[in-house]
Formats: structure tokens, C-alpha cells, sequence
């Protein structure tokens, strides 16, 4: 297993800081939320891209991929009734599958809640099928640059829609592409209230990636969730590419927030 950091937790910080705890912490890799880049990916420069790549790849590390895609600009939509509005949507993200590439990323986790939750009278189905249309759009980019969408099921106090791994199967299983896949996030297995390596075992031969928390929102090992089971699960499955640590809680230190879970992540998985 490699482990990686989600970039957010570093508030305030240049991503060169970022890079640089990350590298002297131990982890393999760097997760990046676009918005603490900039407010629009287009700001970002091929320039700008290049440097953060390089100084990554110096420090022995990757910048794995992307996710909290569609914090800014707000207003976007993944499965609303606007057509223009998806397509807008879709003209974004197809932005940040080249921002991930040219960073040397592979995948994007597509979680967004505000984005995907369902408006007042639109069907279910009908946001289902708005979602497929849109991703069914970004896929042959995706592959074009040879990143992988992975859909993240979120909990149901976060969002309405795609709240179960289940769901989340059922969409990677209709768009039947390799480019994409499912995301795993504890804190949301946790909400669904069933064992998690049950669930882990459930998603076989789909699962892309995975973030590492406590169902409290705080770092991996910071709460009671029993990573035992976890474990287990992504064992029988067969995963051993990436865990990134994935906080809610920024009134810890950055420094504390990734050096404590890391350790926790070494003792828990190599052990």
C-alpha cells in the first residue's frame, strides 16, 4: 500500500510547503483540491503545472491525482435538469482532467456533493440519467489522458444521491468503461451501517482508489472506526494501490494532521 496526503489540510500554505511535509513525512504521493490552486483551473499555467510537477517528482513523490473538483466556480452541476448547465459542468471538468494529467496525476474522485444532490422535482432517474450523459461525455478525454474518473458514494448526511457503494457500482457498471471506476471513502462505508470489508468484498474489481479517515472526520486512527475489517477487505480484493488521508478537521496542525496519520497508516498496514 502507498499512502498519500490530500493537500487541503495544509490551509494557507504554498503547495511547495505542502510537497515538501509531505515528502518529509513519509508519503508516496500528494492529492490535490483544485481549488486551493486557484479559483478557476484555467489560472493555473502550463508554467505553474510544470514547476509543482517537477518539484513533486525531486521529492520522490507523485501528485496523484485530483479531488473537491467542483468547489469553485460555484453553481455547476453534474445531474440537474439545464443542459447548458451540464454542459458547463462538463467543459470544467474536462479542464481539470487535463489540470490532473499535466500534474502527473492518473485519477480524479468525484464526490461534490452540492453539485450532484438532487433538485427539488427532478426525479431520481432522471438525475441518474443526467449523470450518465455527463460522465459518458468526459470518458473518451478521460482516456485520452489516462485519467480515471472515480465516483465516490458519500454519505447520506452529505448528499442524496449516490449515497451507497451499491450505487455507485451500478453507475461504473452501466458506463462500462475502464476510465471509470469506484472511489472508497471510510467515513462514508461507515454511514452505511454494514460491516466494511462486506462492503470492500461487494465492490471487487472496481475500486480505483481510496481515502482513509475516521468516521468522526479526523485522520485515520483519530476515532473508533475498527480499520481491521478495512483491512481485511481490501486484502481479499486484491487493492494495494493508494490510501490518502482525507481530514475534515483543520484545527490541528498540518503537521500533526499528516505526521499521526501516517504513522498510524505504516503500523496498520504493514503490520
Amino acid at each position: 500500500m502507498k499512502f498519500a496526503l490530500c493537500n487541503e489540510c495544509c490551509q494557507g500554505w504554498t503547495l511547495d510547503d505542502t510537497i515538501r511535509l509531505a515528502r518529509d513525512c513519509g508519503y508516496h504521493a500528494l492529492e490535490i483540491a483544485p481549488f486551493t490552486l486557484a479559483a478557476h483551473v484555467a489560472d493555473i499555467t502550463p508554467a505553474q503545472r510544470d514547476r509543482w510537477r517537477t518539484l513533486a517528482e525531486n521529492a520522490g513523490l507523485q501528485l496523484i491525482g485530483l479531488h473537491w473538483l467542483l468547489v469553485s466556480p460555484t453553481g455547476l452541476s453534474l445531474n440537474g435538469p439545464d443542459p447548458a448547465l451540464r454542459r458547463q459542468t462538463t467543459d470544467y471538468l474536462h479542464l481539470l482532467i487535463d489540470l490532473c494529467a499535466d500534474l502527473g496525476g492518473d485519477r480524479m474522485v468525484i464526490g461534490s456533493p452540492k453539485c450532484r444532490n438532487l433538485i427539488p422535482g427532478l426525479s431520481w432517474n432522471d438525475a441518474w440519467n443526467n449523470a450518465l450523459d455527463t460522465f459518458r461525455r468526459l470518458l473518451p478525454h478521460a482516456a485520452e489522458r489516462h485519467v480515471t474518473l472515480c465516483i465516490e458514494p458519500l454519505a447520506r448526511y452529505e448528499c442524496n444521491f449516490i449515497t451507497t457503494v451499491r450505487e455507485g457500482l451500478r453507475l461504473c457498471q452501466q458506463l462500462d468503461s475502464p476510465w471509470f471506476r469506484l472511489h472508497l471513502d471510510v467515513k462514508a462505508m461507515c454511514d452505511e451501517l454494514r460491516p466494511l470489508d462486506d462492503l470492500i468484498r461487494q465492490a471487487a474489481g472496481f475500486v480505483a482508489h481510496l481515502h482513509v479517515n475516521d468516521q468522526n472526520r479526523n485522520g485515520p486512527g483519530w476515532g473508533d472506526t475498527d480499520y481491521a475489517p478495512i483491512v481485511r477487505g481490501l486484502a481479499d480484493i486484491g487493492y494495494d494501490d493508494v490510501a490518502s488521508v482525507e481530514v475534515f478537521d483543520f484545527s490541528f496542525s498540518p503537521h500533526d494532521i499528516a505526521a499521526r496519520s501516517i504513522d498510524f497508516l505504516q503500523q496498520t498496514f504493514t503490520h
